[in-house]
């Protein structure tokens, strides 16, 4: 993991909290049609009461694609064959229902878990997100695409970081990520002597009085400099 990231940056930092999920009632084939309306590749699947039960990818439905050729077991497997992981494959394939075709066993997070770690999961079990959990419920979930995002986060010049300025930096940051109307990806944040300067693109005008305005709120700010370019590159524009 790059050493743009900081051990401050944590799971609550990182995660996106508006997520979209799913009952385990819910057909296969409107799971199908969520996925690809949403353009999203995984679901996860809550239980009445907001419990993590489970989360379909696009690989678990690809699986019941791949299953239709599965050949009929012969009378060899049927004496040394695994009886619950062989039912637990037929249910992904055959089965019509969220709960029938979902991944179980989710490696999963808390919001204090660093973004280091997070890394080294997705890398060790080749996994392109992680659910995060308070007390068993979901309350977000960190996808590949925000860790890269904190890698957009720069680090304090050399010889000129202090202790406060990382303070204020992490802060106006954490802050920046659950504000819908900031751009995180096309925003920088550099703290130096409590001087607090934007750099990269502002989308528009009150973008950028909103951020100012949000750098002021954070205490121990001196000055805030913005020099941001206007709009957004060609090649960036959503």
């Amino acid at each position: 993991m790059s050493a743009l990231v900081t051990e401050s940056l944590t799971a609550r930092d990182l995660m996106t909290r508006e997520v979209v999920s799913i009952p385990p009632a819910m057909p296969v084939a409107a799971i199908a049609r969520l996925l690809a309306e949403r353009g999203i590749s995984a679901v996860p699947v809550l239980s009445a009461g907001g419990r993590m039960l489970g989360i379909v990818t696009e690989l678990d439905l690809i699986r019941r694609l791949s299953g239709a050729e599965d050949m009929r077991p012969g009378w060899l497997h049927r004496l040394v064959g695994n009886r619950d992981r062989d039912a637990e494959r037929y249910a992904q394939v055959h089965g019509m229902l969220a709960e029938d075709v979902m991944t179980r066993d989710v490696v999963c997070v808390d919001e204090r878990t660093s973004a280091e770690h997070i890394a080294h999961l997705m890398e060790e079990r080749g996994i392109r997100r992680v659910p995060v959990l308070r007390d068993e419920h979901l309350v977000g979930i960190v996808s590949r695409a925000d860790l890269l995002q904190a890698l957009l986060v720069p680090p304090a010049p050399l010889g000129s970081g202090s202790a406060e300025d990382e303070r204020i930096r992490t802060e106006l940051w954490r802050e920046i990520r659950e504000q819908p109307w900031a751009d995180t990806l096309y925003t920088y944040v550099n703290v130096r002597d409590g001087v607090v300067e934007f750099q990269g693109f502002a989308r528009s005008a009150a973008v950028r009085r909103g951020l100012r305005a949000m750098a002021h709120r954070i205490e121990g700010v001196r000055r805030v400099n913005d020099t941001m370019e206007d709009g957004l590159p060609a090649n960036l524009l959503c």
